[in-house]
């Protein structure tokens, strides 16, 4: 996860290097080297997404790059928004999102629970999955407006 950046603009591994220094240990070669298993631990994922993201912008920035006049981001990349719009320092949102990676990991063990996008299925579709699941399951429905909630045949299990 981003050695071509890394290899590639000057920028970026100032980025990798500066996520090293304040996490204490190498990201960078965790990011590069080390196994799926590792790197889909919560703890690890989340700085190690901001760190590639924003070595990204870095070098899109000293490359002349046309950057966005603002900036915003959902969850993780909210960080990500800050960083890039200059108002949170770069050390510490890498350690802000690994400490955030953490508590959530802890929160829920390795293995326990699961998110998924589902893209392109009709709605009827994914309410039949999901009634079906919420048989057993708590699920989360983050859909649009414009589509009803599923799960209606357990809802005291669905989470709004």
């Amino acid at each position: 996860m981003g050695k071509d950046l890394f290899d590639n603009f000057p920028a970026a591994r100032e980025v990798f290097d500066k996520a090293d220094e304040a996490l204490g240990f190498k990201l960078s070669e965790m990011c590069f080297l080390g196994t799926d298993e590792d790197l889909a631990l919560t703890a690890n994922t989340q700085p190690a997404i901001l760190t590639a993201s924003v070595a990204a912008y870095r070098a899109m920035e000293v490359e002349g790059a046309k950057l966005p006049e603002f900036a915003a981001g959902h969850s993780l990349g909210e960080y990500s928004a800050l960083v890039a719009a200059g108002v949170l320092d770069f050390a510490d949102a890498v350690r802000t999102v690994r400490n955030r990676g953490t508590y959530m990991q802890e929160a829920i063990p390795v293995g326990v629970g699961a998110m998924a996008a589902i893209l392109g299925l009709d709605v009827e579709a994914v309410k039949s999955g999901c009634d079906e699941a919420a048989r057993d399951l708590w699920v989360r429905w983050l859909g649009t407006r414009s589509l009803p909630p599923p799960c209606t045949q357990n809802p005291f299990r669905l989470i709004q």
